[in-house]
């Protein structure tokens, strides 16, 4: 007992001594914490007053401390002291920008407006924070589980993972999150520490790579430790393998790499590749000049070193036309630049669709009159302006009637003696004039005197449209034609004395909807097109021969995807009259109408050609295409077979098959059709596909069920 009170007397007069030699500002700055029993209330009040801060207690804050400390803290550390009292006693303080101080309980500081540090003030103790931690190689949403595990969730501890930007944000005691922050930086670490590039001399830098990912997969580490697996990446530019991963993996891969990149046993290296697009026959003439000037560029290259054989610089290339399949020999790396030139052009070429419209609309109107008479004493008009003249319709009246049968008389004595029979009379000329009549003829014969009056409307309206269409490869011509050969006489040789051969040469002209196309897909969605377009027909026949009406446009013109261009057009309207009268006496007014015919026509046609390319760059574009046509005509075969055949109801129609869209399309796209049908939509599939979206699906349907 007389120790105990010995010791206390010596450290109390230890501690007086200080105080009398230290001077009165630093023996202000030093506390002593000794509280027992004392409550909290009061426990704050002190503090506060000796740092001199205002602090605001939260009502719920209650209970007695007990602490004791033999040493004698500063500011800075009597503060702390502070702080960690509160955090044993589970309650948190809350610094406020007014240098006003709150105590809280745990759970509510992580809500409050605690400070935000980061490295240059990450916080003291058991301060209230919150850090902001970007990541970089690691996924927020996979390491926030596991560091919730070492934060005070149920106080003021939280781990929040926001994974649009990568990052975590971490609350609580400063001392707590500082840990966290110091594991999130140690376990955020790129496992491809180092990349290191291994050129190779003789193997192919792609086969080093298929041979090592093989090896790789077909080894179990990969499949339970992936950080163990480097990685390996090809460049065929400079025939070198760059390896990334950790130092061990590194090397044992870099040193299989040294040992598989040795000379073959003999310099020559044949391999055959089989083309899926391009024909053989066509790259074996790419190639083979390609390879010539490859060849001799390599000659004039430095000689290898180490004293190793000398390179063979012979490149054969051969095509193999049964399985469109190219033999190859040459030099490793004379090998790969081949085989990245083959690369390149053994690609699947886009097609174009073209569809070219053609529009014609014209309309005519035609009217004409017009009065001829003639008479036996010699006068009268005729005009052939109309139709038929009153003279060919009288020459072939005069030749159709009946022919009285001459008279039978004696040589010798001149008596008649009998009558010849009567013969019919000639019609052909008039059957020749009246097929010139056009509209309506009315003839008038009293006496000697004879009239022709013709009259005559006409109303002409035409509406055509065509809409070609051809598919083709890019920069590929194709052509297109529908219509009829016509047979059109070109010379003749008849018979003559010297020459008793007669023959004649005769040529045939295709007539009809003609296109002729040549597309080149340029960068992006644009087409260029060198087109040639023709319409003709036959407008009928000549003395000499048939006559044809064509429409024919030549141009190359540059056209977006499933853009309608306008290549060109006529628009001609066509006004005509014709008056054929006699001098003075037509130009009297309505009696003139007795000495003229007259005959007025109005022609009016519209021509306008568009052309629309679509480019086709995959089967599904090809098959909605393909499955569209398809259906429309199916559609026209379906309306037919409803009317049925006129006077044959028994008839079948014939019908297209129903095209079957699911035989074409990607499985994914069906199983989205068929949720179609089902009625489940896209919504329902994202909810079974996607985490996130099925966990707030469900969440919306407990609330449901809970209320």
């Amino acid at each position: 007992m007389n120790n105990k009170n010995i010791r206390r007397n010596l450290i109390a007069g230890v501690v007086m001594g200080a105080s009398l030699l230290a001077p009165s500002l630093a023996w202000s700055e030093q506390y002593a914490a000794n509280f027992k029993g004392t409550d909290i209330q009061e426990f704050i009040n002190i503090v506060g007053k000796n740092l001199n801060r205002t602090i605001i207690v939260d009502p719920t804050v209650r209970g007695k401390i007990n602490v004791r400390s033999y040493d004698l803290l500063d500011d800075e550390q009597y503060y702390q002291f502070f702080l960690n009292v509160l955090q044993v006693y589970g309650y948190a303080v809350v610094e406020m920008d007014n240098n006003i101080i709150k105590v809280i309980k745990d759970k509510d500081a992580k809500t409050s407006a605690i400070r935000v540090a980061d490295d240059d003030r990450p916080g003291l103790g058991d301060e209230m924070v919150t850090r902001i931690v970007a990541l970089y190689n690691t996924e927020a949403k996979q390491l926030a589980p596991l560091l919730r595990q070492l934060n005070d969730n149920a106080g003021g501890g939280n781990v929040v993972n926001y994974d649009p930007s990568n990052v975590l944000m971490i609350s609580g005691r400063a001392a707590v999150v500082n840990k966290l922050v110091e594991i999130v930086r140690r376990v955020d670490k790129q496992g491809d520490t180092e990349v290191q590039v291994v050129a190779l001399e003789y193997a192919s830098a792609g086969e080093m790579v298929r041979i090592i990912d093989t090896l790789y997969r077909s080894t179990a580490n990969q499949s339970q430790l992936p950080g163990q697996a480097p990685k390996v990446v090809a460049d065929e530019r400079t025939n070198a393998v760059l390896v990334s991963g950790d130092e061990k993996s590194r090397q044992r891969v870099v040193s299989l790499i040294k040992k598989l990149d040795a000379e073959q046993a003999t310099t020559g290296n044949t391999k055959v590749r089989y083309l899926r697009y391009a024909k053989a026959e066509d790259l074996v003439e790419v190639l083979t000049g390609f390879a010539e000037k490859l060849a001799s560029a390599q000659d004039g290259g430095a000689q290898p070193q180490g004293g190793r054989s000398k390179r063979r610089n012979e490149i054969n290339i051969m095509a193999h036309t049964d399985t469109n399949a190219l033999v190859l020999s040459a030099e490793p790396d004379q090998m790969r630049t081949i085989e990245s030139v083959i690369n390149q052009l053994d690609i699947r070429r886009a097609q174009v669709l073209v569809e070219a419209i053609i529009v014609e609309v014209a309309e005519g109107d035609d009217v004409g009159f017009g009065i001829q008479w003639a008479t036996e004493a010699g006068g009268g008009t005729q005009f052939n302006n109309l139709g038929p003249t009153i003279g060919e319709i009288g020459a072939g009246i005069w030749q159709a009637q009946e022919q009285e049968g001459t008279f039978i008389t004696n040589p010798n004595t001149g008596d008649v003696i009998g009558q010849n029979p009567s013969s019919k009379g000639d019609i052909t000329l008039l059957a020749q004039a009246l097929g010139k009549v056009n509209g309506m003829a009315w003839g008038v014969a009293m006496g000697d005197f004879g009239a022709l009056i013709q009259a005559v409307s006409s109303d002409t309206k035409s509406n055509v449209l065509a809409t070609p269409s051809i598919t083709t490869l890019d920069n590929q011509e194709a052509s297109f034609i529908v219509g009829d050969e016509v047979p059109i006489l070109t010379g003749s040789q008849n018979s003559t004395n010297g020459n008793s051969n007669p023959f004649q040469t005769v040529e045939r002209k295709e007539v009809g909807v003609k296109l002729k196309v040549v597309p080149q897909i340029n960068e992006g969605s644009t087409v260029k097109l060198t087109i040639e377009q023709e319409v003709s027909g036959i407008n009928g026949k000549t003395g000499v021969d048939v006559t044809f009406a064509t429409r024919r446009l030549t141009t190359t013109v540059m056209a977006d995807s499933g853009q309608i261009v306008v290549l060109g057009g006529l628009i001609n309207e066509e006004v005509q009259e014709s008056v054929q009268k006699v001098p003075f006496l037509g130009d009297i007014p309505i009696i003139g109408h007795l000495f003229k015919s007259s005959s007025s026509g109005k022609k009016k046609k519209n021509l306008m050609v568009f052309i629309k390319p679509t480019i086709i760059r995959d089967g599904i574009t090809m098959e909605g295409i393909a499955g569209r046509k398809y259906n429309y005509f199916r559609a026209l075969q379906l309306e037919q077979q409803e009317r049925g055949v006129n006077l044959m109801p028994n008839t079948d129609v014939p019908v297209l098959e129903e095209w079957n869209q699911e035989d074409y399309l990607p499985p994914e796209v069906n199983d989205v059709l068929q949720r179609y049908k089902d009625r489940k939509g896209l919504e329902t599939q994202m909810r079974e596909t996607d985490p996130a979206l099925k966990q707030i699906s469900d969440n919306k349907q407990q609330d449901a069920d809970d209320e």
